[in-house]
This record gives C-alpha cells, structure tokens and sequence, in this order.
C-alpha cells in the first residue's frame, strides 16, 4: 500500500480568524494576494496582519501578478512568505532573481494545450507549477475548472492543481490527476476574501478521503 497525502493551499486569505482555522484544519499553506487588481488584494500592512496569525509549519506564500521587482522585495522584507508565487507573464531571470522558492502559474484554459518539456525548460528552477484555469493573458480567479485531461504528462516536478475546485469536486479532481497540491481559492468563499468555515472544512475532508481511496488502490 502506498502512502499519499495531497498538500492544501487556502489562497486569497483577508482575514486572521480565517488563517487560524485553515491552520487547525491541517492546511499547508495559506496564500496572500499582492497582484493588482485582485479582489483579494491585501496592503502590506494588511499582509502583516495575517503573516502574524499563522502559526509555525504551515507555509505563507505571496502571490504577485506582474508586480514590480521593488513591490516583491517588499513583501519579501516585511511579510516573510515561504514562498514566491508568480501569477503574470513573469520569466524565469526574473522569478529567479529573488533567491527565493518560487512557484509559477501555468495558464490552462481557453483550449491552451501545453507539453511538460517546454514548462521544464522556461522555468527550470521553479520549486513547483500551478495550473490553473485561466486563458493565457487572463488573470485567474475565474471559478471556473479547466480540463483535467490536459494536465501534461512526464510533469517532473511538483505541480497544483487551481482553478474551479471545490469540496464538491476536489476528491475527483485528485483521482484523476494526481497532483502535488491543490489550491483553491473562491470555491471556499462565502464572498471574495470571506472565507466559509463549512465550506474549508468539507474542502479538506474531501481531500483526505482521495488520499484514502489513492492509498487503498496502492
């Protein structure tokens, strides 16, 4: 028998109580939008807030979309994330260039087919891929899943599965891919940036009983 445990990221975190259930619950990480524009978006001192509310061995990552080299060395001097995330048209010179882990999202949807070789080669030194829904060019958020069946094969290297999952989907979305992570972000909101607590709970129960069923086919 195998032994598996999908990781949880809870993204677009505003408010403490919300960090501090997320924690409780077992969730890995917890994500903090910086990205222009985002519902979600937090100011620095919005993000200190937070970052002093998760308690030790769950992650804080940083999500930016297109931000200045300035803005991040910002939040990586006054928030501490564990990680980078990059959710625009970022390069690798410049996701690299931080000295940070670093993960990046990849665009999946509109139809947008893409082969592990050529993630492999732009972003060689990503701690990790997101997939997520969004066309290329488009920003992310959208609630909206993409299709499974195009996550690339030969993928070496830990990947997220985003975008339009739910504890009503998450345990299928699991089954079918197999993912490092999942990240989920509006499918455990009451509203943008309100976390619901029933709805965080389910979320990870679901997770729990893929790992099951994934440890059982062993």
């Amino acid at each position: 028998m195998s032994l598996t445990r999908t990781r949880i990221k809870f993204c677009g975190m505003t408010r403490a109580g919300d960090v501090r259930l997320a924690a409780e619950l077992g969730v890995d990480a917890i994500g903090l939008i910086f990205a222009s524009g985002s519902k979600r978006q937090l100011s620095l001192a919005q993000a200190q807030g937070l970052r002093a509310a998760v308690p030790p061995l769950v992650d804080v990552v940083a999500l930016f979309r297109n931000n200045s080299a300035e803005q991040v060395r910002q939040v990586l001097r006054l928030v501490r994330p564990s990680l980078l995330q990059f959710h625009g048209e970022e390069e690798e010179a410049f996701c690299a260039s931080f000295q940070w882990p670093w993960l990046k999202a990849v665009a999946m949807g509109g139809g947008h087919r893409v082969q592990a070789c050529d993630l492999l080669q732009r972003f060689p030194s990503a701690s990790g891929l997101l997939l997520d829904s969004h066309a290329p060019g488009g920003s992310g958020g959208s609630g909206q899943a993409f299709d499974w069946d195009q996550v690339p094969e030969g993928l070496h290297r830990p990947f997220l599965l985003a975008g339009g999952i739910g504890p009503d989907n998450v345990a299928e979305a699991i089954m079918r891919t197999r993912p490092w992570g999942v990240d989920v972000s509006s499918g455990i909101e009451a509203a943008p940036g309100i976390k619901d607590g029933q709805k965080m709970r389910a979320f990870v129960e679901q997770v729990r009983l893929a790992d099951q069923q994934l440890a059982c086919q062993g």
